[in-house]
């Protein structure tokens, strides 16, 4: 042993919060943050595809969403708080991630110069989150807006009627966007913290995520192209809103 080596004095208190404690936090922010915005956007997927199951189904889940088999009558308000709370969610997400980020052009040109070099999987799947992850900026904000703005414009004819009538291009990109920024998202989670016990296995754990993303967006790609042919519909067309077939012989 070195005879001139010393133990460096402690007070006995916990150390202050520096930077590498302060990112570890920021890391778990985003983790758990993240995660949460993944399991609401597959429970929507499944909520929103409902549609598949007939107009009935969809105005059901509506209903639901608006709280009237718990209040007696809807609430369309319920959906905007919903929406702000995610918004509100997937804002800390976003701040946190960009925080991360490289902070000049030049540090982005090191990156690609080195993954083009290296050609590494994680690495680039880093940067689809990255691209990704800007996409949402612009889409899931204009989307989650326009639920806190209009929550009553939810349901078989009114959804379609939106989808149909202009919001399409919008919700195509963002539906896209979302899945593979979930899908590499949570695979990254699961090797950060070393979940499930997959990090040695890369390989099957990115099989299964892209099954998963690829299930999703086959998913999306049903739902969506079923709310543009009812949105065609001259009922649609004309305003109607849905009348579910249990009342449709008392009106």
């Amino acid at each position: 042993m070195n005879s001139s080596y010393k133990a460096i004095p402690t007070t006995g208190k916990p150390a202050a919060l520096g930077p590498g404690r302060a990112n570890a936090w920021l890391d778990l922010l985003q983790g758990v943050s993240g995660a949460v915005l993944v399991a609401f956007m597959w429970v929507h997927m499944f909520l929103v595809s409902s549609i598949l199951l007939g107009k009935d189904a969809m105005y059901t889940v509506t209903r639901m969403l608006e709280g009237e088999f718990l209040f007696g009558r809807p609430y369309p308000a319920l959906v905007s708080a919903v929406a702000v709370g995610v918004l509100a969610i997937f804002l800390v997400h976003a701040l946190v991630a960009i925080w991360k980020l490289p902070g000049s052009y030049r540090q982005y040109r090191v990156f690609w110069h080195h993954s083009r070099g290296l050609r590494h999987t994680d690495t680039t799947l880093w940067l689809v989150q990255v691209v990704t992850g800007l996409v949402l900026m612009f889409t899931a904000t204009i989307h989650l807006y326009d639920m806190i703005m209009h929550p009553d414009m939810i349901g078989p004819h009114a959804s379609s009627a939106r989808v149909y009538g202009g919001t399409w291009l919008l919700d195509l990109v963002l539906m896209f966007a979302v899945e593979v920024h979930a899908g590499v998202g949570i695979y990254r989670l699961i090797l950060k913290w070393d979940l499930f016990g997959l990090t040695r296995r890369r390989q099957l754990l990115r099989r299964v995520v892209a099954a998963i993303v690829l299930f999703y967006l086959v998913l999306g790609s049903f739902t969506f192209a079923a709310y543009l042919r009812i949105g065609a519909e001259p009922a649609v067309q004309a305003g109607e809103r849905y009348v579910p077939s249990w009342q449709q012989g008392t009106h």
